[in-house]
């Protein structure tokens, strides 16, 4: 992934070497897009932000590795069965702090359990903030993270979507998969997509210790009411969904990347997470292809709802299925932080 820093003319990405050196890192490139500097890091990157503005340390924070590694590589997440059992090493649960003058360490916040595949790092847009939240997929938390009146950086988890009891399923619980997080350019609302449950949230973060659930809409995903799996015990008490159904197309998939319009007003949200999990999790969505869906947003008092008029079927494109996944405005976005 790439993101470019606000007020500097470098875009870090994540690379790893496709000829089995083992170096992996953050490659800087110039408006040109030619490399002037790596950062060498183990293990891989997953995501990078930068700290908006240049402090005393303008830190670039990423992700650990997401997928379990070892001599078979990457692991399906039922072969290691992560929601009965942790075991550390073989999914990600830090994030790591570099000086982004010194290309040095600062630090890394063990996330802990709770932390584990830690994906999407946002930062307060708010140019003198130094704060931001990271959401953590396999136990659907989201944690704070901050820089402390000693100067260092600290993390606490701020939100939990509870596993649901399940059967039909290829494990008896089944998380809720938290893939994406943005947050509204006023930096009130915090947004995440959980993945297999299928729902989109909408958190008030005026008090950024304590998120309050303000909105919440369901676009499909694994739980479905007329599914093969069946809630045996649901710690929110909610009732299965119904299927997502626009314009007579049934989604497939569930709620994953996302994009708000500047004005907090319009929610879009893609519907494929990679090829190897889709294939995994969404079989149909694999022959069907992905969709675009947009949420309606209340931005003064909070709360979702799906509009039944704008549908993209990227299954329909002419070299399709496609697989569509991030979703970017060409002036500047709430994600990319990226202005023309």
């Amino acid at each position: 992934p790439v993101t470019k820093a606000s007020q500097c003319p470098v875009f870090p990405t994540a690379v790893e070497s496709q000829y089995q050196t083992g170096l992996t890192g953050l490659m800087v490139l110039i408006r040109s897009f030619d490399p002037v500097s790596v950062l060498l890091a183990q293990p891989p990157p997953h995501r990078t932000y930068l700290d908006p503005t240049d402090r005393l340390h303008p830190a670039c924070f990423w992700c650990h590795q997401v997928y379990g590694s070892g001599p078979s590589g990457s692991q399906p997440l039922d072969r290691l069965k992560p929601v009965r059992r942790f075991v550390p090493g073989l999914y990600g649960s830090a994030l790591h702090v570099w000086d982004w003058t010194t290309h040095r360490k600062l630090q890394t916040l063990d996330l802990g359990e709770d932390g584990a595949i830690p994906l999407e790092v946002r930062f307060l847009h708010r140019p003198d903030a130094t704060e931001g939240y990271v959401g953590c997929a396999l136990r659907g938390c989201v944690f704070r993270f901050y820089r402390t009146p000693k100067g260092d950086w600290a993390a606490e988890k701020v939100i939990r979507v509870p596993s649901k009891k399940v059967e039909g399923w290829m494990l008896p619980e089944i998380p809720g998969l938290i893939t994406d997080i943005l947050l509204s350019l006023d930096d009130r609302f915090l947004y995440f997509s959980n993945w297999l449950h299928g729902d989109i949230r909408q958190y008030d973060i005026t008090d950024r210790r304590n998120p309050r659930l303000v909105g919440q809409v369901f676009l499909g995903g694994s739980i479905i009411r007329d599914g093969p799996v069946k809630v045996l015990e649901d710690p929110e008490k909610q009732e299965q969904p119904a299927p997502c159904i626009i314009k007579g197309k049934r989604v497939p998939g569930g709620p994953q990347m996302l994009q708000l319009s500047l004005d907090g007003q319009r929610l879009y949200v893609t519907t494929s997470l990679f090829s190897g999990w889709d294939k995994q999790f969404y079989p149909d969505m694999m022959r069907e292809g992905s969709v675009m869906m947009r949420i309606d947003v209340d931005a003064e008092r909070g709360g979702l709802s799906l509009n039944r008029d704008f549908l993209v079927d990227f299954g329909q494109e002419p070299d399709g299925p496609a697989l569509a996944h991030e979703l970017r405005y060409p002036g500047g976005d709430c994600t990319s932080d990226i202005w023309v």
